[in-house]
């Protein structure tokens, strides 16, 4: 018997957190494509998923996992889809996999901008929730600079949308972004504006810069320098004494742009967290960790 295979069309990246979801892919690429430090999706135009490709993944993912429960859609920022879309998408995954419960996705703040708080509302009840929101900073020079395409206040507005409509949603915050001798800014601004919301995870990355990005490029001619090792993990360290959540967040930095990584919720192992930053700080050498991060070749 022929073994059957979902298809996938370029880089496929999930959070770890998403581990145990089911994929499915619904866009491919980036719309938005201008991020100086990214190169996930460089040479992939960025197209929609075709109903077709969507019911023929859905087929073969019924045969396999019939009983899954979480979908994550997979592509840089499927939430860019119309509301329309995401509805049709939801009622398909329904109709092939009845027990999934929710669907998750990465998003940008602009795809939630186009959507009203009764359109993500009702996305609410077909199945959307937790969804992955690539914020990387609350600090408004750092976010022009790295052209994202928005600000704080959009990123405020966005979520507070979200939360109105009871989707959860989770962040991501990539310190060193700022470059050198940035990172206490970066850290007191994107704490300040992230504790103005209700973020369900923080996935911490530590900026990792390959050849094939504008970063790169911008190091070369010195537009750009990158934070140390030492000033990263001291951004983290103010970041998280400074954070303040209404909330228990979980923040996680353990994906492999982490040379030493922790996981913890906030803010209620917020001291054993900073003394284990501590101890990192007091017995770590510069050489080793930057030696750890150029042996990295992708993410």
């Amino acid at each position: 018997m022929e073994l059957k295979r979902m298809q996938f069309t370029g880089s496929v990246w999930r959070p770890p957190y998403e581990a145990n979801s089911l994929l499915l892919q619904a866009t491919i690429g980036c719309s938005h494509h201008r991020c100086k430090f990214c190169s996930l999706y460089k040479d992939t135009q960025f197209r929609v998923a075709s109903r077709e490709e969507v019911e023929r993944n859905l087929e073969i993912a019924q045969l396999y996992q019939p009983k899954a429960r979480r979908v994550f859609l997979t592509g840089a920022n499927p939430f860019v889809l119309s509301f329309e879309k995401l509805k049709i998408l939801a009622t398909l995954i329904k109709i092939y996999l009845p027990e999934v419960q929710n669907i998750g996705c990465f998003a940008r703040i602009s795809d939630i901008k186009q959507k009203t708080i009764e359109q993500l509302m009702e996305l609410r009840q077909l199945g959307y929730d937790r969804i992955s929101i690539g914020t990387e900073s609350g600090d408004d020079i750092t976010l022009s600079q790295m052209n994202k395409g928005y600000s704080v206040m959009d990123i405020v507005e966005q979520c507070r949308k979200l939360e109105n409509a009871g989707i959860e949603y989770n962040f991501t915050y990539l310190i060193g972004l700022a470059g050198k001798g940035q990172g206490e800014r970066n850290a007191i601004n994107t704490a300040d504006t992230f504790s103005l919301l209700h973020p369900y995870i923080i996935n911490v990355l530590s900026l990792t810069v390959f050849p094939d990005t504008v970063l790169y490029e911008e190091i070369g001619t010195g537009t750009f320098v990158e934070a140390s090792e030492y000033e990263r993990i001291e951004e983290m360290e103010m970041f998280i004494e400074r954070f303040q959540p209404s909330n228990c967040v979980h923040l996680l930095a353990n994906t492999i742009s982490n040379p030493i990584p922790f996981i913890g919720v906030l803010p209620k192992e917020r001291e054993r967290i900073l003394k284990e930053i501590q101890s990192i700080k007091n017995n770590f050498r510069e050489e080793d960790l930057r030696d750890y991060r150029k042996r990295i070749k992708s993410l």
